[in-house]
This record gives C-alpha cells, sequence and structure tokens, in this order.
C-alpha cells in the first residue's frame, strides 16, 4: 500500500510515504487504492481508500491537508487540515497535519527540515519543475521556519522517468541540457523531472548524501502506481504525504 521513503524514516516524529496502487477497494480502471476525489471512481471508494491508506501512517483523513493543483508555483502554509485550492506545494510546522499531493506521473517531493520540525510536500509536474517550485518552497520554508539546506532531508518519490518522458519541441525549450536528452532516432526529446528536481534541492545546499531518489517509474510500473500518460487519463490519483506526529 505504501512506500516508505528510508531517507525519512530514520525520524521517529515524522510519517512519510507515497501510496501505490495497491491496498484498496476501487474497481479498474480505479484498481484498488485510488486516492484522487477528483476522477470518477465512486466517493465511497475513495473515502475509504484514503481512510486506510492514513490508518497505514497513524492519521485520520481529516487531518489531511491538500489543495486542488493547478501545476503552478504556489504555496500554502497550512497551520491547520483541510481543502484549498490553486497550491502545489504546502508546508507547516503544526503537529498532527498530514501535507498531502496528488500525483500520476508528476512528482511527489517530500521535505523535512529536522532543525526546526517542518515539512513540506510539494507537486512537481513539468511546468511546476520549470517554475522552480522546489527552489521556491524551501525559500519559503528558509523565510517562515529558519530553513537551511545541510537541515533538510527529502524524498523524490516515483514518477514518470526520463526514459519515457516523450515532450514536444515546446516542452523540451523550458529546460537545459542536463535535464534534457535528444533522441534522434524517434526524433524526440525526454526529459528528466527527478533530475531537475534534485538539482533544485542542491542548489539550496541540501547535501546529496540526504536526497533520496525513487527508483520506480510510475510508467513502466504501472502495475504498482497509476499513470496519466500510460493509461490516457482513464487512471486514479496516488499520494505523497509527511507530516509531524
Amino acid at each position: 500500500m505504501t512506500i516508505l521513503p528510508a531517507i525519512l524514516a530514520q525520524f521517529p516524529n515524522l510519517a512519510a510515504a507515497q501510496s501505490t496502487r495497491h491496498g484498496g477497494v476501487s474497481p479498474a480502471t480505479y484498481q484498488t487504492l485510488n486516492l484522487g476525489k477528483s476522477t470518477a471512481d465512486d466517493p465511497a471508494n475513495v473515502a475509504e481508500n484514503r481512510r486506510r491508506f492514513c490508518a497505514a501512517l497513524g492519521f485520520r483523513p481529516d487531518q489531511m491537508a491538500w489543495s486542488k493543483q493547478v501545476h503552478g508555483d504556489q504555496i500554502r502554509h497550512a497551520t491547520e487540515p483541510g481543502g484549498s485550492e490553486g497550491f502545489d506545494a504546502l508546508v507547516t510546522n503544526v503537529p498532527g497535519i498530514l501535507l498531502a499531493v496528488s500525483v500520476a506521473d508528476c512528482v511527489p517531493i517530500l521535505v523535512y527540515d529536522h532543525q526546526n520540525k517542518a515539512v513540506a510536500a510539494i507537486h512537481a509536474g513539468w511546468r511546476g519543475t520549470v517554475a522552480g517550485i522546489v527552489a521556491k518552497t524551501l525559500i519559503f520554508m528558509e523565510n517562515e521556519f529558519g530553513t537551511q539546506g545541510d537541515n533538510c532531508f527529502a524524498y523524490i518519490g516515483a514518477c514518470i522517468d526520463e526514459c519515457s518522458f516523450e515532450v514536444g519541441d515546446e516542452v523540451a525549450l523550458e529546460f537545459a541540457e542536463p535535464f534534457k536528452r535528444f533522441d534522434a532516432e524517434r526524433g524526440k526529446f525526454f526529459v528528466d523531472l527527478k533530475k531537475a528536481n534534485a538539482e533544485q534541492l542542491l542548489e539550496f545546499g541540501v547535501p546529496e548524501t540526504q536526497i533520496e531518489i525513487s527508483p520506480y517509474c510510475t510508467m513502466r510500473n504501472s502495475e504498482d502506481f497509476f499513470s496519466h500518460r500510460k493509461d490516457r487519463g482513464f487512471t486514479g490519483r496516488g499520494m505523497g504525504v509527511i507530516g509531524l506526529c
């Protein structure tokens, strides 16, 4: 049901995970642990799936803070649970709040500032990555909590990998050379979202040894993860979550 990032599991006061698509009650095409309210799945199924997922982490669904995501760069400082709209990153230093971002190919990034006891959950698609949402979230945390890079531990979760993320020229132009490659045989560019977001962590000063990058690809490993591209939009949603216990 969940992947527990090793880099964050060392902290007993922290809950952090990325969901898989297993362990829920939803039928195809949402089988089985669909956590997305914006899908056409039965809301009762989604509610039960969220209950199971949260319970596995020692939380209740009503402790979640989340937002309707817009592939932007806005950050919500969550001082209480509940929904919002227009934010693709959430931060808090309040125990008992489980920050949640929804994904189905985009990158979930979870950050823990162990010095100041603050956390962030970030949703980064290609637009958010280009907009520097990880860098902006870290600067937001610096201003709000005093966060410094060497105090942060981060998890870059399963998403669509470079080998599967074929893009058009208009998207490729938005990325610097280290984060894309041109496949001459296919005549297409491929973009590495994990690497691009890891670079934003590194530039803020997060040590490479304190960054964990998931080896999984949501498209190649679609038996375990929801993939919007693989399933042509008819799929469920997973989550990346983090919270202080």
